[in-house]
């Protein structure tokens, strides 16, 4: 399918500097068929904003047949354009994401999903994806009604609570009390070589999750972190890997935003135990 790109500068309440979010937006284009209405999906960036292997990753969930905004999440430290994948750009990065107030990451989210559904081209259902960084946010994104389903491609901070200014993000919290208990569907991706969210931090989140029980798949494979990015990777990519995954997270989306199900109602029936 092909696709389309732009972008929409949209006012935020909580940037101190008055600035707005810049939301790309990746959409599919059907010739001939200019009411055609899609499924919308947030695909949240790594600390680097939204760069090449984000774009592309983005545009090949739109070629699918979704819209997809991506928002520039340090909009309240500086423009939209990429931040580079090297020392400095890692270290700057890095600063702006326990630099950011945690309530300003999740309006981000709120302003992205609202943005879809404004859209004469989105039909209102909505999930989202993100790596690293943007792992956490689509899992925070989960805490919204509006969102059906999450992918979260190795998540940070999650097992830490270190997101955001102050270090003491409520993540696991609201999971705890119950906030994603009956939503939408969760599915956890983490390299069992990911040095940034160690086993033990892993099975804490597994834990909180299905303690909670919130509906999730969760995920380990033989990887290091950031095994998706096709650029700069510095020797983590894993092409065959990255693809499988893919394919299984367009499942998920296909399955719970790309068809009008209706309202999930729980027949309170057990599975049958056979063989």
């Amino acid at each position: 399918m092909l696709i389309t790109k732009t972008y929409h500068d949209v006012p935020t309440k909580l940037d101190p500097n008055g600035r707005p979010i810049r939301i790309f937006v990746i959409a599919p284009n059907v010739p001939g068929y200019p009411n055609a209405k899609f499924p919308g999906v947030v695909c949240f960036s790594e600390i680097y904003q939204v760069t090449g292997p984000v774009e592309r990753f983005a545009g090949q969930i739109a070629s699918q047949g979704y819209v997809v905004a991506c928002p520039s999440t340090y909009h309240e430290f500086e423009g939209p354009e990429p931040i580079p994948y090297d020392v400095e750009g890692t270290d700057r990065g890095n600063k702006y994401k326990i630099e950011k107030e945690l309530a300003a990451y999740d309006e981000d989210a709120t302003l992205a999903i609202d943005l879809l559904c404004s859209l004469k081209n989105c039909n209102g259902r909505i999930a989202a994806t993100g790596m690293c960084l943007g792992g956490h946010l689509a899992f925070r994104a989960a805490f919204d009604r509006r969102v059906l389903a999450s992918v979260c491609f190795f998540a940070t901070d999650i097992h830490t609570a270190t997101l955001g200014k102050g270090k003491n993000d409520d993540t696991l919290i609201r999971v705890n009390r119950g906030d994603l208990t009956g939503k939408g569907e969760l599915v956890m991706i983490f390299g069992k070589q990911d040095t940034h969210v160690p086993r033990e931090g892993r099975d804490l989140i597994r834990k909180m999750l299905e303690d909670a029980n919130v509906t999730t798949s969760f995920l380990e494979v033989q990887a290091q972190h950031a095994f998706i990015r096709d650029e700069s990777s510095k020797g983590r990519w894993d092409a065959a890997l990255t693809r499988s995954l893919f394919a299984f997270m367009m499942e998920v989306f296909d399955r719970t935003v790309g068809r009008d199900l209706g309202d999930r109602v729980d027949d309170g029936g057990s599975i049958e135990h056979v063989c």
